[in-house]
C-alpha cells in the first residue's frame, strides 16, 4: 500500500515492528490470562479474531486504503490476539504428554510452526506481484475455519474423556495395597465431591520416592469443570522457578535469528539471487525446512542425554560460524544457498524449538512447584514473549 512513496521500506518495517512489539508485550499478559481460562474456548477467540485481523489487513488493497495509521491499528490488535495461541497450544500438548520423551514429541510436533511459515510463505507468495490482498485475506479464512474445529474437536485434558495414565493405574493399585511403606489410607487422595480426580501429570511425571512418583500429602486434586483445584501460579513466582529466566534470554537471540531470518530473507535472496519475488519466497521456505530436521534432532538428542540446555548451546555455538559465513556463501551459486539455507534453519530452528515446547513443559511442572499443573501456561508465555523481545 506504499509503493508510490519513497520511504516505503521503512514505512512495512514500521507494520512488522508493530507486530511483533504488540506480541512480545501482550505474551506476558497472555499467558496469566489464558492460565484461569478453558483452554479450548481461550484458543477459539484467539483464531477467530486473528482470522478477522488478517483477512482486514488484506481488505485494504480491496477499498484502496494506503493509510499507515490503519494497517499499524490492525497488526498491533493482531500481535495481541495471536499471543493466545502458544501458550495454549503447548499446555494443551503437555497435559497429554509425560516427560521421558517429551523432547522427541514435541520435536515432531513443533514442527507445524515451520509447516505453517512454508505455506504462509507459498500462500503469500501466489499473490504477492498480482492481488496482495488475497495474500492476507485467505491465510485469515484458514485460521479462522481452523478455529471453529478447535471448539469443536479440541480435548484439553486425558481426564475430559476419563482416560489415565498405565502409571496412575499402577500407582493407585500399589497405594490399595500398601505398598512402599504407606498405608492406604495415608495414600488416598481425599476427594469432597464425585466429580474429582486425580491428576495424573502430577503422580507420574515429579520425581520423589523410589518409584518415581511424589508421595500422597503432594497429590493435587483437580475438579473436571473447572480443571483444578489449585490457584494459577503468579508471575513472580513463575520467574522464580529455576531456568526460566536463563532460557528465556537464550531464546531472545535464538528468535532474534529467526525472525531476522523470516521476514528479511524473501528481500535478501531477491538482491542478491535478482529472483523475483515469488520464486525468492519459494526459496526462503528451505530454512524452515531446517527447522523441521532441527527441532527433531535437537528434541532426541535432549532426550537421550536429559540435558536440554548443552544441546541448545552446542547448536547455537555452531550455529554463529555458519550465520557469520551466510553472505559469502550464499553468493556461490544456487546449490550453495539451498544447503545454507537448510543447515542454518536447523541450528538457529533447533534450539528455539525445544525451548519453546520440551523445555517450557518441563520447568511449568518443575519439582519446586509441588505438583501445581497451573503454570504451564504462565512460564510458557514469559520464554516465548521475551523470545518476542528479540
Amino acid at each position: 500500500p506504499f509503493l508510490d512513496q519513497s520511504n516505503y521500506k521503512q514505512l512495512l518495517g514500521v507494520l512488522d515492528y508493530s507486530f511483533l512489539f504488540a506480541y512480545a508485550v501482550g505474551m506476558y499478559f497472555s499467558g496469566i490470562i489464558g492460565e484461569r481460562l478453558p483452554i479450548r474456548l481461550y484458543l477459539t477467540f484467539g483464531m477467530l479474531t486473528s482470522g478477522f485481523f488478517t483477512a482486514l489487513f488484506g481488505l485494504g488493497y480491496f477499498f484502496n486504503i494506503h493509510s499507515l495509521s490503519f494497517y499499524a491499528f490492525v497488526q498491533i490488535a493482531n500481535g495481541l490476539v495471536q499471543t493466545t495461541g502458544w501458550p495454549s497450544v503447548v499446555t494443551c500438548i503437555s497435559n497429554w504428554f509425560g516427560k521421558g520423551r517429551r523432547g522427541l514429541i514435541m520435536g515432531i510436533w513443533n514442527s507445524h510452526t515451520s509447516v505453517g511459515n512454508i505455506l504462509g510463505s507459498l500462500i503469500a507468495g501466489y499473490w504477492v506481484s498480482s492481488c496482495w490482498g488475497l495474500s492476507f485475506v485467505v491465510p485469515g479464512i484458514i485460521i479462522a475455519a481452523m478455529g471453529i474445529v478447535c471448539f469443536l474437536f479440541l480435548i484439553e485434558h486425558p481426564r475430559d474423556v476419563k482416560c489415565t495414565l498405565s502409571q496412575e493405574k499402577s500407582l493407585l493399585k500399589k497405594q490399595s495395597n500398601g505398598l512402599n511403606g504407606f498405608k492406604p489410607k495415608d495414600q488416598t487422595p481425599k476427594v469432597k465431591d464425585p466429580t474429582t480426580s486425580v491428576e495424573s501429570e502430577t503422580v507420574c511425571l515429579l520425581p520423589g520416592n523410589e518409584n518415581g512418583c511424589i508421595p500422597a500429602d503432594h497429590v493435587i486434586t483437580v475438579t473436571s469443570e473447572s480443571g483444578s483445584g489449585v490457584s494459577a501460579i503468579s508471575f513472580l513466582r513463575a520467574l522464580q522457578i529455576p531456568g526460566v529466566v536463563e532460557f528465556s534470554l537464550c531464546l531472545l537471540f535464538a528468535k532474534l535469528v529467526s525472525y531476522t531470518f523470516l521476514f528479511w530473507l524473501p528481500l535478501y535472496i531477491t538482491n542478491v539471487e535478482h529472483f523475483d519475488a515469488k520464486k525468492a519466497g519459494d526459496l526462503s521456505t528451505l530454512f524452515d525446512v531446517g527447522g523441521i530436521v532441527g527441532g527433531i534432532l535437537a528434541g532426541i538428542i535432549s532426550d537421550k542425554s536429559r540435558k536440554r540446555a548443552s544441546t541448545c548451546g552446542l547448536m547455537l555455538l555452531l550455529a554463529a560460524p555458519t550465520l557469520y559465513n551466510f553472505s559469502a556463501i550464499i553468493q556461490m551459486g544456487l546449490p550453495a544457498t539451498i544447503g545454507t539455507l537448510i543447515v542454518c534453519g536447523a541450528l538457529v530452528n533447533g534450539p528455539y524449538s525445544l525451548i519453546t515446547t520440551a523445555v517450557s513443559a518441563d520447568l511449568g511442572t518443575h519439582k519446586s512447584l509441588k505438583g501445581n499443573a497451573k503454570a504451564l501456561s504462565t512460564v510458557t508465555a514469559i520464554i516465548d514473549g521475551t523470545g518476542s523481545v528479540g
